[in-house]
């Protein structure tokens, strides 16, 4: 047999993703309604970021791809701009779609545990500080916990991203400015950490 003639294994797809996406990811309901415009990739301020739009990863979805979806660095790129909501024609809420995609991808090991940590860690930061989330405080805090050396290279090498962030509206240029009640927050929080730890020790 020549190598030419060697058959590509067949490639598993679970065409029972979809289904479930629709059924079980906030917004997957409507994504049967996609029409394949492309509307929300090219309305995303940093598509080409990505190594699969949203537009197409909507249709590995509709292909049964499910490790491939999980695996892919869109629904961790999303910045949460929602212009592909406000623009889509089918009023399909791309953007929570990707959350939840990636509260599954990381509950069933897809995305880097450690990654995910560090940047869980950086966005309650700024949450508990500012009441809000400050897109810069939590880019610098979560780029530096790898190190300085490695924070000015993600830095950057990110630059554009955040030009054209800035560009969009999604991220400020001025000081960051602390929510209403951040303090009341701040309590609220305090509060859960003491119920938190009372219940592990309890167990």
């Amino acid at each position: 047999m020549t190598q030419s003639s060697i058959p590509t294994p067949a490639r598993k797809y679970d065409l029972n993703f979809a289904r479930w996406v629709y059924q079980n990811v906030e917004g997957g309901d409507r994504l049967p309604l996609c029409m394949q415009c492309g509307m929300c990739s090219g309305s995303c301020p940093i598509g080409a970021e990505m190594d699969n739009g949203p537009r197409k990863l909507f249709m590995m979805i509709r292909a049964g791809m499910k490790e491939e979806v999980l695996s892919s660095s869109t629904i961790w790129n999303c910045t949460q701009c929602y212009n592909c909501v406000v623009r889509c024609p089918r009023k399909v809420p791309v953007t929570y779609i990707l959350q939840g995609l990636a509260t599954v991808a990381a509950r069933e090991g897809y995305a880097p545990a450690k990654a995910t940590a560090k940047f869980s860690r950086a966005f309650w930061r700024s949450v508990r500080y500012f009441g809000r989330t400050d897109e810069r405080m939590v880019t610098v805090l979560y780029y530096f916990s790898y190190g300085i050396k490695e924070g000015i290279k993600r830095a950057l090498a990110n630059l554009p991203i955040a030009q054209r962030m800035v560009k969009a509206g999604r991220m400020g240029i001025g000081l960051p400015h602390r929510a209403k009640g951040a303090g009341d927050l701040r309590a609220i929080l305090a509060k859960a950490d003491e119920i938190e730890a009372r219940e592990r020790a309890g167990q």
